[in-house]
């Protein structure tokens, strides 16, 4: 794939906070007009990385393109074409959703001001309530109103740090269905997110921990190339079942999933002679399955952990 086919491009990418190291050796490609995953948990180096792409960070070490822009030299041409959705709600509360737009436009000098504005209301469904103070606004519709200010300027890439955190779960769908519309209409997007249900509805995603990639692909590519095996579990009693299986050689986690547990391991071989005893246990079924990226992704903060 060339260059030309990549909204981001960075290797070596690198930060540091007081001689913290927040972000290591990072490398990322992003296809251009792809819905991009970002996952790790908190203070795995996520807003950090984010922030570097869209020039409002300098990296401390590596290199890269942003639409074709240098990460380090070109900042100015990136934010001209990039729309930054951050964690928490930066808009004035104290204006209306129109006044907000308006005063967002402004910021970029848009000429068509008043027509760009109109045009977010109308497609983020906000028209009706363009008059209403920001922050008398819920949740999903405050998500709505920042979506709507990062499109204003027409952005080719946006860049949405945890935007649905919060949400309810409808909410958290037509924001989705939203955002497959802007890749529908080449729109690259990356998106860091905690809930894996999203993770599932991206193109391709990464997984960070403590600043370093840990995985990247496609979900099945993810899931295969951890290595773990799964097992589910049914029986009447899962905690008296979990706290027995816990810490016994070959299970690396045991994790409840409602009426179920599911149990893990990276040596299907040793899992098995694990859980061989509590299979032969009356009132117990237990069925092998693909792992999920949730225990996908707790067995990489578990490594990561050790390594620290």
């Amino acid at each position: 794939m060339g260059n030309d086919d990549l909204a981001i491009n960075v290797e070596g990418l690198t930060k540091r906070f007081n001689g913290l190291l927040a972000v290591s050796n990072l490398a990322l490609q992003v296809r251009r007009g792809e819905i991009y995953g970002f996952l790790g948990p908190n203070g795995s180096g996520k807003t950090t990385t984010i922030r570097m792409l869209c020039g409002l960070l300098t990296p401390d070490g590596g290199r890269g393109t942003c639409l074709g822009y240098d990460v380090i030299r070109e900042t100015r041409q990136i934010k001209r074409q990039v729309g930054y959705m951050t964690q928490r709600f930066s808009l004035y509360e104290d204006l209306s959703i129109r006044e907000n737009l308006d005063f967002t436009a402004r910021i970029y000098g848009m000429g068509n001001r008043r027509q760009a504005v109109d045009s977010a209301l109308e497609r983020l469904g906000l028209a009706d309530r363009r008059n209403q103070l920001a922050g008398t606004l819920s949740g999903g519709w405050k998500q709505r109103l920042a979506l709507a200010a990062c499109m204003l300027h027409e952005p080719r890439l946006l860049l949405l740090d945890e935007p649905t955190a919060g949400v309810d779960p409808k909410a958290r769908r037509d924001f989705w269905d939203e955002i497959h519309r802007l890749a529908g209409e080449g729109i690259t997007v990356l998106v860091s997110t905690h809930y894996m249900d999203e993770a599932e509805r991206c193109n391709r995603l990464a997984y960070i921990a403590y600043g370093t990639l840990l995985a990247r692909g496609t979900v099945a590519e993810v899931v295969k190339d951890s290595g773990i095996v799964t097992w589910m579990a049914e029986c009447a009693d899962l905690y008296a079942l979990g706290s027995q299986l816990r810490g016994q050689p070959g299970v690396s986690q045991v994790v409840p999933f409602g009426n179920v547990l599911h149990v893990s391991g990276t040596d299907a071989a040793l899992l098995e002679r694990a859980i061989a005893p509590f299979r032969a246990q009356a009132g117990c079924r237990w069925t092998p399955i693909q792992p999920g990226l949730e225990d996908v992704f707790i067995q990489m903060m578990e490594k990561a952990r050790d390594n620290v």
